[in-house]
């Protein structure tokens, strides 16, 4: 096997690895997003009981993103890693006080003591979808990377209009995504309501991305390079769209599971825009992309070793995929509350 083909080898582990993590944890997230939408205690603890099972399994594969990165492509690791120093340590204090929250809620039978931990798991998980969006949208349209391959710019560079505007539209295509598969777990009101929830993110990703889209024709023209050049490849973002359609009517039929298989597909759908448009490419500069930028060729690691790493990944990913599909069929079905509850 040639380095080129395990360059492009693992650049496919890692955007599978990312499709996985936003697919997953994309809709714990979402539940976290919408969590204050519940009228009262019960129909929180319904909500955090959805996903209490699987929350720590789906964020494995954020951890699967950043070891492939380290593993694949150290020196895109290290620019990413330094240069959003600030978003990777927001983005920690978002997983752990998600985690706390979760974990914490219901050790005092105290209302106020629930009602902050509910708003601690509400935008701790709301910060980390906007974090994922800021972040992939910084990537799309360039950091300042010198010829040396250094970040010389600041942390105010990353707030701009395109990454807060790829931030915001994240988090409503998370809530929409969490608004799914609740409504595959509960039942009654509540599962009309999270109908109702579903719907209307729908409406609002819809102006978000037809909005987002109109950016990056501003912002990054570069991304559409490779689907003029092959037009087949609109038929990721189609699908994706097609699949979108078909959420709100298999909800009306109170088809959630297929709702929310729809919402799989078109997350994954959308997020293939992003391999589509920036491949080769890692982390683009935006001082001079053609020469200043990391791509799989020049940022990863020796021929050895990603055989090395690869006979990992074949016995670990399997491993984690078994583990998951063994929880989530434990755990299927409607959430019904206990004393072992959350």
């Amino acid at each position: 096997m040639s380095a080129l083909t395990l360059d492009v080898l693992w650049y496919l582990i890692l955007i599978v690895a990312l499709g996985f993590y936003v697919v997953l944890d994309g809709f714990d997230l979402g539940v976290g997003s919408i969590h204050l939408l519940a009228r009262n205690d019960r129909e929180r603890r319904i909500l955090l009981n959805s996903i209490g099972p699987v929350w720590d399994g789906n964020e494995v594969w954020l951890v699967i993103v950043g070891g492939a990165l380290f593993a694949g492509f150290p020196d895109a690791f290290a620019t990413i890693f330094s240069s959003f120093y600030v978003f990777a340590m927001l983005l920690v204090f978002g997983l752990i006080f998600r985690a706390v929250s979760i974990e914490f809620r219901s050790k005092v039978a105290s209302e106020r003591w629930r009602r902050n931990w509910d708003v601690a798991f509400s935008a701790a998980s709301i910060l980390i979808a906007f974090g994922t969006g800021l972040v992939l949208g910084n990537l799309i349209q360039g950091i300042a990377l010198d010829a040396n391959q250094d970040f010389t710019g600041s942390f105010l560079d990353f707030i701009r209009p395109y990454p807060i505007l790829f931030g915001i539209t994240t988090v409503i295509l998370f809530s929409m995504h969490g608004a799914i598969y609740l409504a595959m777990k509960t039942e009654g009101e509540l599962f009309e309501r999270t109908h109702h929830w579903a719907n209307n993110a729908i409406k609002a990703f819809i102006a978000c991305y037809i909005a987002l889209t109109a950016a990056t024709f501003y912002f990054a023209p570069y991304m559409m390079e490779r689907l003029v050049a092959f037009p087949i490849l609109f038929a990721f973002p189609a699908a994706a769209l097609a699949l979108m359609y078909n959420i709100p009517k298999q909800l009306a039929k109170h088809n959630a599971g297929w709702a929310f298989l729809s919402s799989c597909g078109s997350i994954l759908g959308f997020l293939s825009l992003f391999p589509i448009g920036t491949f080769p490419t890692l982390v683009r500069s935006s001082i001079q992309p053609e020469n200043y930028s990391l791509t799989i060729s020049n940022a990863a690691s020796s021929e050895l070793t990603l055989k090395i790493l690869l006979v990992i990944v074949l016995i670990g990913v399997p491993l984690v995929l078994a583990y998951g599909g063994y929880i989530y069929r434990v755990f299927r079905g409607k959430v019904q509350l206990d004393d072992h509850s959350y």
